[in-house]
């Protein structure tokens, strides 16, 4: 079975709910998620690293403090240095999503970030895929990709606790739709390799 890993930082809570979301997505493609959540910025990251490496594909999320990953993330991807050496996550598909209380909040930003972190491991990303709300004139709560991003998934949340509400319905349906994006790329992706192993045979 396809394995998608989702690696995450959360420091309120909304990120992990939003990841939850994307794990449903990996389901509803008949995937098999691996939640990781990164806990601090001095915590042992080798199982994480270990668990990026078993993958078939990696969803990455942080929150977008201050225009950017946060601090904690940006240990994780600091320690994936091993991982860049050995080129262990090279041609893997990569993907992710931010989420900040303002609707921009520069998560533009963020997702740049984790795009280039996905490319200096050798990694191919997947986008969102999706067209903006505004073209259907959707850009209520429960619209899905309301925020209009192409790059990876963005949502908003309140300063209040995380909730299947907040961030609200349409910011987890975009989350889940990534999440089954990627998960239907990769086992694409598995089914071209195998192919190619046995017309190489």
């Amino acid at each position: 079975m396809t394995k998608v890993a989702i690696v995450y930082h959360s420091g309120f809570g909304h990120t992990q709910v939003l990841a939850e979301s994307v794990a449903d997505g990996v389901r509803d493609a008949g995937a098999q998620p691996e939640l990781l959540r990164i806990e601090n910025a001095a915590q042992d990251f080798e199982p994480l690293l270990a668990a990026v490496k078993d993958a078939d594909a990696v969803v990455f999320g942080a929150p977008t403090y201050m225009g950017d990953l946060t601090a904690t993330f940006r240990a994780f991807a600091e320690a994936s240095a091993k991982s860049w050496f050995t080129q262990d996550w090279k041609d893997k598909l990569a993907a992710g999503f931010t989420v900040s209380n303002s609707p921009s909040g520069d998560k533009l930003h963020a997702l740049n970030s984790l795009a280039v972190f996905a490319a200096q491991h050798g990694m191919v990303w997947v986008s969102t895929g999706l067209l903006p709300g505004t073209v259907a004139g959707k850009t209520g709560p429960d619209d899905i990709n309301r925020l209009g991003s192409f790059l990876g998934a963005m949502a908003q949340a309140e300063n209040a606790p995380a909730s299947a509400a907040n961030p609200p319905a349409g910011d987890h349906l975009t989350v889940r739709h990534l999440g089954r994006r990627v998960a239907e790329a990769a086992q694409r992706w598995q089914a071209g390799a195998s192919q190619d192993l046995a017309d190489a045979a």
